[in-house]
């Protein structure tokens, strides 16, 4: 038993001796191949919305809920709106935000990078301007003069209505108040406001109250088509007429309306399967059929104001990443990370091992061939330079060739070549014999 231990420990030696260049070589694969693996994505991210009571608010608590799904924590906080928006995300307080179409400018090419990313555009957001009075107002210049409802420092639609009231000549002043939400459509039906530009869902109560108070009118925007063209974050949408009562007919005929977007924005150092988790949670919160969008619209990449994130990009054309599609989500990055770990690995692996049976083969028939070289030299003199008074000389080579071969520890693949070479040390030493009988 102990003999048969002895053997396979030496086997074992024999084949590390081998092939300890092989994992060497290995080695420095898998070391190579690691600086090119993501690392593991963390498990907690924070997303900034706006007010508790805005729609912001909302999706990002409906999607913490299907974030955690897959172990992920999302924190949500809010802020002032857009613009507060991007500077957290531009400082790194935050790793991803909403922000609404049209507060960043398109880049120009040739930019400098940006450390933000898109991940495209989730929604329509209705630019809602009310006004009071019977007068009909169908142009923003004709609010010229009047209070109007702009929205607080820091919101995306007091960005948005600076921009189409100095594109009507309206400069800033003190006639533009920081109210917006419920605070503007207060000020409106209280008579301290003469106009608000609200932006919210069809839906939102605001909106809903305002479409409803006495003396409050929609205005529809004749020059749609021009605010597109100038302004490519906005779309046209039409409001048919009715739609928000239709015993009461109101609105009373058909509203064009401008919409931007609201946008899903992220670090471009937010992991790959996280900016991925957010797009799935997006399509699940947004992609139904809506009452100015069609089913599986968004999310969609309709805003350039940042560049489109990779992920996004991948997303938008082939859908979710294939082992996201069946697996769960730490399991599918587990064995992503593996395979862009484990193929340069494998690729410096299968030849190395196609080489490694035939470099152990040499290695153990080198030792047999040691001992024939020996063997050989020791025949050679006994044929060509025999001497009698050698003759202990020979005897002793020839007994440490054979205690040699006996010695010898071969896998059993090879025993047949250690008693073939015992058989012809027999076959020298007969030799030898014959020798010394001769005269």
């Amino acid at each position: 038993m102990m003999a048969r231990i002895k053997a396979g420990l030496l086997s074992l030696r024999d084949l590390f001796a081998t092939a300890w260049w092989i994992v060497i070589v290995v080695g420095i694969g898998f070391a190579f191949a690691y600086q090119f693996v993501e690392p593991a994505p963390p498990k907690k991210i924070v997303i900034t919305t706006g007010s508790e009571a805005g729609a912001y608010y909302g999706y990002a608590r409906r999607y913490a809920a299907i974030l955690a799904r897959d172990g992920v924590t999302l924190e949500v906080r809010t802020s002032a709106g857009s613009l507060q928006n991007l500077e957290r995300l531009e400082k790194g307080d935050v790793q991803v935000g909403f922000v609404q179409g049209g507060v960043v400018p398109p880049r120009d090419e040739g930019a400098d990078e940006s450390a933000l990313l898109s991940l495209g555009s989730l929604y329509y957001e209705p630019v809602w301007v009310f006004y009071r009075g019977e007068r009909r107002v169908e142009r923003l210049a004709e609010l010229g003069g009047r209070r109007i409802a702009i929205g607080p420092d820091g919101s995306g639609v007091r960005q948005l209505a600076l921009q189409l009231l100095a594109a009507n000549d309206i400069p800033p002043g003190e006639n533009l108040l920081p109210l917006g939400g419920q605070a503007a459509a207060d000020a409106l039906k209280q008579g301290t406001a003469d106009a608000a530009f609200v932006i919210a869902s069809e839906n939102a109560p605001v909106v809903q109250a305002l479409l409803r108070a006495p003396g409050i009118r929609l205005m529809s925007f004749t020059q749609a088509s021009a605010y597109e063209r100038r302004f490519p974050f906005l779309t046209r949408l039409t409001l048919p007429q009715g739609v928000a009562d239709l015993v009461r007919d109101l609105p009373p005929e058909d509203i064009r309306v401008l919409a931007p977007t609201a946008n899903l924005i992220v670090r471009e150092d937010l992991h790959p399967a996280l900016q991925t988790l957010l797009l799935q949670a997006a399509s699940e919160v947004h992609g139904k059929a809506g009452f100015f969008q069609s089913a599986g619209e968004f999310p969609a990449y309709k805003d350039a104001m940042l560049p489109l994130s990779p992920e996004a990009a991948r997303y938008f054309k082939s859908g979710p990443p294939f082992l996201q599609r069946y697996l769960p989500f730490w399991l599918a990055v587990l064995i992503d990370r593996l395979i862009v770990l484990l193929i340069p690995v494998f690729a410096l692996l299968i030849p190395l091992l196609k080489i490694a049976p035939a470099l152990y083969t040499w290695r153990v028939r080198t030792k047999i061939f040691r001992c024939y070289g020996e063997l050989r030299f020791l025949e050679d003199d006994l044929r060509h330079r025999f001497e009698r008074a050698r003759l202990p000389e020979y005897r002793s080579r020839l007994e440490a060739l054979d205690e040699e071969a006996r010695e010898l520890h071969v896998p059993l693949a090879f025993t047949d070549l250690v008693y073939t070479l015992r058989e012809h040390v027999n076959l020298v030493r007969r030799a030898l014999v014959k020798l010394e009988g001769q005269p």
